[in-house]
């Protein structure tokens, strides 16, 4: 019998938990250990809503299919429960938290994670360590999580948490969002750098624009998402086909 993959979305329907509004309409995605895949689609297609979906936000219900996590169904698992269990979140606008440290952050999310106490002095050399490799200033440190960050300080925050939390499973919802080509280059090797150290991740990217995937990321996989349904999946080439040609040839 062969292992179930590590996370698979099967047959998802998500609709707005307020109005019933339905976004997404049957998204079908398997990530085996170790594999990198890419979601492409333009803006309103569903991508931002996955990765809420995917995370457990409460603005939105699941009406339909399931989401399971090294072969648990997970579809009813409060956020935080799947937070411990492994699977992570890059937000593409990730939220300030004043009067809370990145360092007393990272802690208290470590610990969390591990469900065991966890040494402060071996969570902050392991933020060190990090904050080189990912060229952030260790001043960053002590400062209120997020606030006054720049976009890049944000993004690269947000690949720290993802190092130091070592997640099974990682969804980086448009990460490239308000990044230069410079700062976009730093995330994406960050991202590297954290995949040559955990082998076994999976990582979903969410993006709009092929530039993070030509910045340093190489996706096994590329899905196109399209008014909520994954309308074609392919090769690295077929993001390179949607840089030339766009979303046009997907319209009805």
């Amino acid at each position: 019998m062969s292992a179930a993959p590590l996370f698979e979305i099967d047959g998802l329907h998500v609709a707005t938990a307020d109005a019933g509004i339905e976004i997404l309409r049957g998204v079908d995605l398997v990530v085996d250990a170790g594999e990198m895949h890419a979601l492409m689609g333009p803006n309103g297609s569903g991508k931002s809503t996955l990765a809420a979906a995917l995370l457990g936000s409460p603005e939105f219900e699941v009406t339909g299919g399931s989401i399971r996590f090294k072969g648990e169904d997970i579809t009813a698992w409060p956020p935080e429960v799947r937070g411990k269990a492994g699977l992570f979140l890059a937000f593409q606008y990730p939220q300030e938290i004043p009067g809370v440290s990145v360092r007393n952050f990272l802690t208290q999310a470590l610990q969390a994670r591990k469900g065991t106490d966890v040494s402060s002095i071996e969570t902050y050399m392991t933020m060190v360590e990090w904050m080189e490799r990912l060229s952030i200033d260790s001043e960053l440190m002590d400062r209120h999580l997020n606030e006054k960050f720049s976009g890049g300080e944000k993004k690269r925050n947000e690949i720290l948490q993802m190092a130091v939390l070592e997640p099974d499973m990682a969804i980086l919802d448009e990460t490239d969002t308000g990044l230069d080509i410079d700062a976009l280059r730093i995330v994406a090797t960050g991202v590297q750098e954290v995949r040559a150290e955990r082998p076994e991740l999976g990582v979903l990217a969410i993006t709009h624009f092929q530039r993070i995937l030509t910045s340093g990321l190489h996706p096994n996989r590329v899905h196109v998402l399209l008014d909520g349904r994954i309308v074609e999946s392919g090769g690295p080439e077929l993001a390179d086909r949607l840089e030339r040609e766009g979303y046009e040839r997907y319209a009805t």
